[in-house]
């Protein structure tokens, strides 16, 4: 069973979710303050957390850098804040979807059964290592070595460069890496993209400016560079 950690401070609201959620069969921890939701996330194997901005100790932002520290689970953010930087932002610190206020919990439930689906439907394969070693991209455990040391990512960096990997070679359009990572059910922006592709050759390039792995191609998308 999928665990889920909601940090909310409205009790109204956290309850609805929560009756939500349990019918849908997932397991449901709650917390109403941002460190009440760090510890049960340390201590509890979380799968998801779906995390308010607006808490009443720390902000939500504060949570999720700190959650990300130590692991890579999936964070939702549900937030009054829509603009673009807003998201952006929200990305940058390791958040993998967006959610904007007012939503409605049918749009939260199908938005957390189309992440699932992904992860429990995906078929996995053995690591790939790339360039002698200095690339290792591992699916089944889903991490990513440069250089020797294990890189932390988030689910949907990870789920990019794997993509860009499986079709080496080939020129994947932002608008396939969206539904790689979103599926369908998710409407938004294509520079979502390329802000999650700024965040990976931070991570895996020695010179972000001439990347030899993620590679920029001009009016269609990103083709991963790697030799094996």
């Amino acid at each position: 069973m999928n665990q889920i950690l909601l940090i909310e401070d409205e009790q109204n609201v956290s309850n609805v979710i929560k009756a939500y959620l349990e019918k849908e069969g997932y397991q449901v921890h709650c917390a109403q303050t941002g460190f009440k939701g760090i510890d049960i996330c340390k201590n509890f194997d979380i799968d998801l957390v779906i995390l308010d901005l607006m808490l009443p100790d720390i902000s939500g932002e504060k949570v999720c850098k700190m959650i990300r520290q130590s692991s890579d689970v999936h964070i939702f953010m549900l937030t009054a804040k829509g603009s673009l930087n807003d998201r952006i932002e929200g990305l940058n610190m390791g958040a993998d979807e967006y959610l904007i206020k007012p939503y409605s919990p049918r749009e939260l439930i199908a938005r957390v059964n189309a992440l699932f689906r992904r992860i429990n439907g995906r078929i996995h394969a053995s690591g790939v290592i790339f360039d002698d070693g200095n690339l290792m991209i591992d699916s089944e455990k889903r991490l990513i070595k440069v250089r020797g040391l294990e890189v932390p990512f988030t689910p949907n960096e990870f789920d990019i460069i794997e993509a860009l990997a499986v079709h080496k070679g080939r020129v994947l359009s932002r608008e396939q890496l969206i539904t790689k990572i979103y599926d369908d059910e998710f409407i938004g922006l294509d520079r979502i993209v390329d802000v999650h592709v700024k965040n990976i050759r931070k991570k895996i390039e020695v010179d972000t400016k001439n990347p030899k792995y993620v590679v920029t191609v001009m009016k269609a998308g990103y083709k991963f560079g790697g030799e094996w």
